[in-house]
């Protein structure tokens, strides 16, 4: 059929993630050190190609797999929050929050371009990521991505981006 589309959902036990980190609520308000387990999933949305397939979402999973490897075991901080600043001294790292100046090894730290380090952004930033090749994205007749990110059992949040054909 024309313009047929399948959702691929990329669900496998190896995407995930182990990270630190901390919420900002506002200015004044913020959640203490901890860390998760995060688990990812992604849907995937694509046009048929008229031979019982979309695409290679071998390439997708992979991708997902490769970007949670990046982010495991690292302290996350947010490199785009208005309420945080940060700055490096030597081998440390400090993050100052409403007065206060938290500091942590600077080999323990991942900087994302992200404005809060919660789910909503982790999901967003693995679309972002999942997104940058925007030529595979028309070959392979993308038409959305949807992002899940879960901190734990019936806990999770996702961000969805629609994308152009052309």
């Amino acid at each position: 059929m024309e313009g047929d589309t399948a959702i691929i959902r990329l669900a496998k036990e190896n995407m995930k993630f182990s990270a630190g980190h901390f919420t900002i609520f506002s200015a004044s308000e913020r959640e203490r050190l901890h860390g998760h387990n995060f688990r990812v999933e992604a849907d995937i949305q694509a046009c048929m190609l008229g031979n019982g397939m979309c695409f290679d979402y071998g390439l997708y999973k992979d991708r997902i797999v490769a970007l949670c490897r990046e982010l495991n075991e690292w302290f996350i901080l947010p490199s785009r929050s208005p309420h945080l600043r940060i700055e490096e001294e030597g081998e440390y790292l400090y993050a100052t929050f409403a007065g206060q100046r938290i500091p942590f090894l600077r080999a323990d730290v991942l900087l994302l371009p992200i404005a809060n380090a919660t789910l909503e952004e982790f999901a967003a930033y693995f679309i972002e990521r999942l997104a940058e090749d925007r030529q595979a994205l028309r070959e392979h007749r993308i038409d959305a991505i949807e992002v899940r990110v879960f901190s734990g059992p019936g806990q999770s949040a996702g961000r969805r981006v629609r994308f152009d054909p052309a």
